[in-house]
């Protein structure tokens, strides 16, 4: 496997293959000069190292080493396998956490200034900032609040499954995208796309950024049926639809398209590129194991804080920032001991760092200062 082409990256960001990295070879990208202090920036689902583009060289520019992989599961990183039924104990939560430990080991780095995670990279980034202090120093979590550590006797039960029987019963049938996600059809649904991948990107991406009219967010009351029915579909689904079929009822028109210039038709070309060639299960993986008992050993730290400096970034117009009931508060009150402040870029939804780089990338310089 090479490492994406510097044709498709902006100058000054540069990608290379790291051998050894607890049993994967993994794909990486990196702005700034090496021995700086190092930022680790952590995707998420379903994204790539390269959804970090806009932001890398602003914080290189400002001192840093900047070092993005792509997760296990996720485009050009290989050693992992995409069989459904392979064992999922590779993508529990610790062993993303080791993978990350493994890679600065290769690269020779001891300790990070931060870890900044979007979407699922922010539980990773959570769980290293919890895990390891000493090695990640500060941590920056986008899009998806942290609430804590599991309990002692809950990680082996998700929400998503138990509430799957109440939405289902709704006057309007509904199903939790957490549970769709962990189903066996799901890596071919998406796949298998009518209007094909490059499209379906175009109104997945579209349909949870701050371009679209519903994303109007308010907290919910609590973790019932009724409440979660009030997310959009592309959270709490039609119950006969795919994520393929949710997303194209809001497919943008060609002037809303030529309009977007955060996401570009050559960005979503990466973007189908790389998913027609990896698929998707590496990174659907990561829901099912919240279905199963691969993430036990989380409960060994319940109870346990952040004690790193750490803060939060999100969108004014990203439901993810609410979709669990009560996380937001959690994670700012009970789950961080040196909370640094919460911030809503206003305009801009769940793909804060590609909607608005600019507003994301001083937001951080803020913090890491």
């Amino acid at each position: 496997m090479d490492p994406l082409s510097p044709a498709v990256l902006p100058a000054g960001i540069r990608a290379r293959m790291v051998p050894g990295i607890n049993g994967l070879t993994m794909h990486v990208l990196e702005a700034g000069e090496a021995g700086r202090p190092v930022l680790l920036l952590l995707h998420g689902f379903p994204e790539l190292a390269f959804s970090w583009r806009r932001v890398m060289l602003p914080l290189a520019e400002a001192g840093f080493h900047v070092i993005a992989p792509d997760q296990r599961g996720y485009g050009r990183t290989i050693g992992w396998s995409d069989a459904y039924d392979s064992d999922l104990r590779p993508f529990a939560m610790i062993n993303l956490v080791r993978d990350q430990l493994a890679l600065l080991g290769v690269l020779g780095v001891a300790q990070v200034h931060a870890v900044i995670g979007h979407d699922f990279g922010s539980p990773v980034a959570a769980h290293c900032a919890l895990l390891r202090p000493d090695v990640f120093r500060r941590v920056a979590l986008m899009s998806a609040p942290f609430a804590g550590p599991p309990g002692l006797g809950t990680a082996e039960r998700a929400p998503a499954r138990d509430i799957a029987a109440d939405l289902a019963a709704l006057e309007r049938p509904r199903k939790h995208y957490h549970w769709y996600y962990a189903t066996r059809p799901a890596n071919g649904d998406i796949m298998a796309a009518p209007e094909g991948l490059h499209a379906f990107f175009r109104a997945y991406y579209h349909h949870k950024s701050g371009d679209w009219a519903g994303n109007e967010v308010f907290p919910l009351k609590g973790w019932t049926a009724e409440e979660l029915a009030k997310l959009p579909t592309y959270y709490v689904m039609d119950a006969a639809e795919t994520m393929p079929q949710t997303v194209a009822h809001e497919m943008p028109s060609p002037a809303a398209i030529a309009a977007c210039t955060w996401l570009t038709d050559a960005d979503l070309a990466v973007y189908a590129a790389e998913y027609g060639r990896s698929g998707f299960q590496g990174g659907l993986n990561g829901y099912r194991t919240r279905f199963a008992a691969t993430n036990m050993e989380m409960e060994a730290f319940a109870g346990c804080r952040i004690a790193v400096p750490a803060t939060f970034i999100g969108g004014a117009r990203d439901w993810g920032v609410q979709q669990a009931p009560g996380a937001l508060h959690r994670m700012e009150a009970d789950a961080t001991a040196d909370w640094r402040g919460t911030h809503l870029v206003p305009g801009a939804g769940h793909w804060v760092q590609q909607e608005r780089p600019a507003e994301t990338s001083a937001l951080l310089l803020d913090f890491l200062r």
